[in-house]
Formats: structure tokens, sequence, C-alpha cells
């Protein structure tokens, strides 16, 4: 795979590199195509710069020293064995949260799931059925409405409701921990999947960066690697189906709201997906954020207010509408992923997050934290 510059974004950005010779990753940004280290007291973490009053005009006006051209990095952070600065994920102490079944597309596909008891063979039919079942004109349904409501009674009156419609029209959204502080994964990295799945898919999604306050400072793209089959076996396989070593991926920046990019640039958004297997199959699908059923902002107020607090922020996955369901084989069983699958996720605002597909053992471990991250920055004096 070689980096493509044009992966990188426009825009007031923010990131996080490994850089040779420094403990603690750095904090960084892009000016004219070049990668420029702006870690400092009170920059030392992405969370310290969300939490700023206006974090793009920090990042603007912080000096900073060079560390390369940003293709050069990108190449580098695809390329394990290279040497040179990598991109990380760009937060760090931020909790992880994901919001599930905000769009109808998505909606479907996990009542299926359900019906399948994670068996992909069951998935065409199940498809075909359901849908003439409860229809596929729900996106005109303002969820926890009145006319929703109906709707659910009538599905309840016909043996047709399921835990994911309760989530996808009902009241309350669905927020789930995705990942934990300092686990997700950043551009070039390999992403894993469980080795007991057999049945499984990327999610390409928006991401939010909020601050503790509840403010939403920026956006990213992220991949919410999905285990369908474990899953369908039960919602309270959530955790196993979604939380595992490497399975949570963002990237490459976060781009910060400014006079140029806003969540009304998000809520217009359209987010491609490409996978590219090493068999020849190629996958590619997309996005459009004017389709969510929740906006943003509900999401944000389900994640995060008086009933939750969150001392460093969070990044919060959207949804996404797009769940392959091309033929990979055998006909009638869908899609699942191939070891060395390389997964594209890209927008024109935020650039491209890409990665490779490996299992989770396969994938370098997680075995830098919180505790080991605060001793570095204090060895270093920033903090």
């Amino acid at each position: 795979m070689t980096a493509d510059p044009a992966h990188c974004p426009d825009g007031t950005l923010l990131g996080r590199a490994a850089v040779p010779g420094r403990a603690a990753p750095r904090i960084v940004t892009v000016r004219d195509g070049r990668l420029v280290d702006i870690t400092r007291r009170g920059l030392a973490t992405v969370r310290d710069v969300c939490e700023l009053p206006d974090p793009a005009e920090a990042v603007r006006a912080a000096a900073g020293t060079e560390i390369g051209a940003v293709g050069d990095v990108l190449a580098a952070s695809w390329a394990p064995a290279a040497d040179g600065p990598k991109l990380l994920s760009p937060i760090d102490l931020q909790a992880v949260k994901a919001s599930g079944v905000t769009f109808v597309a998505s909606l479907l596909e996990r009542v299926i799931e359900e019906q399948a008891r994670g068996d992909p063979a069951r998935s065409g039919e199940l498809r075909r059925t359901i849908t003439d079942l409860i229809g596929a004109d729900l996106a005109s349904l303002v969820p926890g409405s009145e006319a929703a409501m109906a709707v659910k009674a009538a599905l309840i009156e016909r043996g047709a409701w399921s835990q994911y419609l309760e989530v996808g029209i009902g009241p309350d959204a669905e927020i789930f921990t995705k990942a934990q502080p300092m686990s997700t994964v950043g551009y070039g990295a390999d992403v894993g999947l469980h080795p007991v799945s057999t049945w499984n898919n990327p999610e390409p999604e928006i991401v939010l960066a909020v601050s503790s306050a509840g403010r939403i400072v920026g956006a990213t793209l992220g991949n919410d690697v999905n285990l369908r089959d474990v899953e369908g076996r039960s919602a309270l396989l959530l955790g196993k189906a979604k939380d595992n070593n490497a399975s949570a991926a963002l990237g490459p920046f976060i781009r910060l709201f400014d006079a140029g990019f806003s969540l009304a640039d998000v809520k217009k958004a359209r987010v491609s997906l490409k996978v590219e297997g090493e068999d020849g199959f190629t996958l590619e699908g997309s996005s459009s954020m004017a389709e969510i059923s929740r906006s943003p902002e509900e999401l944000i107020a389900a994640a995060i207010g008086p009933h939750h607090q969150y001392p460093d922020g969070i990044a919060l996955y959207l949804g996404t509408m797009f769940v392959p369901s091309k033929d990979r084989g055998e006909k009638g069983k869908g899609f699942t992923h191939k070891i060395g699958d390389i997964v594209t996720i890209s927008t024109d605002a935020l650039g491209a997050l890409v990665n490779r597909v490996r299992l989770s053992p396969d994938c370098p471990h997680w075995t830098y934290g919180a505790s080991h991250l605060m001793r570095d920055l204090a060895r270093a004096q920033l903090i």
C-alpha cells in the first residue's frame, strides 16, 4: 500500500505521532504539507487541546518544530518496520464511546443479525422476509415520536419487534463503550478481528471529539470494527463483538472546528468505504450523514451531561448506514472480512483512514496506557 498525501485533509488539524528519541507521543498539526510538533506544557495531550476555549486558534498559534513531510510520515505509518515518525490515533485520554443503530439501513441489518442468531447463511432470506414485514421506509420516522411509537405498537402486535428497533426508533439512543482510553489505533495500523468470528465487517463512521463540558470541538474518521456473528447470538455479547485488541481505528487527524469547518459540514458529509482483498475482492459503498436518524447533538447529549461526566472528554462514533451485504464467496452468505483486507474510509473534509485487517492476537498488543503516558510526560516536564 502506498500512502497518498491526499489522505491528509485541509483545515486546522490535530494529531499524535510517535517520534524517534521521544518517549511520549507528540502533539502535531500540519502546515504547508509538513507535520509540525507543537507539544509543550498546556498542549501535552490531545485532551488538553480539546479543553481549551478555542482549540483551533490555539493550534494555529502554537510554535512548533517540523518533523517531516506529511506524505513521508503517512508512508512510514503504513510500514511498521520503517524508520522515522509515525502517526498514532489522534486521541489519547478521552473515553471512546459509540452510537448504535443510528441509520435505517444499519437498523435493518441489525434486526437480520438478531434473527439469524449469528448464522450468515440465513442472512439473504431473512433480509427479504424482514424488509417485506417491516418495510424499508422507517427513515421518515423521528425516534421517540408519536408516529414512531405507533409503528412500535403495530410491530409488537405482528410479532416483529426487536431490541434493535427499540434503539433505532424508540426514545433512547444506544450509546456503548467502544474501547478504553489510549487503546485506539491510527492511520496505517492493523485493525483486529477476534479469532472466533467468521462473519464480520468494517463500520465507516465519523467520530466527534468532545470536551468534558460536552462541547464538540472537531471530527475525525473511524472504523468501528464489528463481529456480526457474535453480536447476533446475543446483544449481551456486545463487548466481545466490539471491544478487542486493535478493534477501534481513528484518524488520520482530528479536524478542529473553525471558520472553515463546522458541525454543519459533518451533517452533510458522505463517508466512503473501500475494501480491497488479497483475493481480488473489492467492495465499495458510502454513507450519507444527512440520513442519520438522530442528530449528532442528540447523541452527544445521550452520552455526556448531568447524568454522566467525562473529565477527559469523549470521542463518539456516530454510527453508519453502510453494512456490507455483497456476497463474498457462497451466494446468500453476504460479506465478511478476510485477513489482509485493506480498508479505506474517507471523506473530502476529513481525508482518509487506511488500515489492514488482521486477527486481534496478531496485531501489536496494547501496552502503552494512561499511566505510561503520565510518567513519560512528567519525565519530560510537560505536566
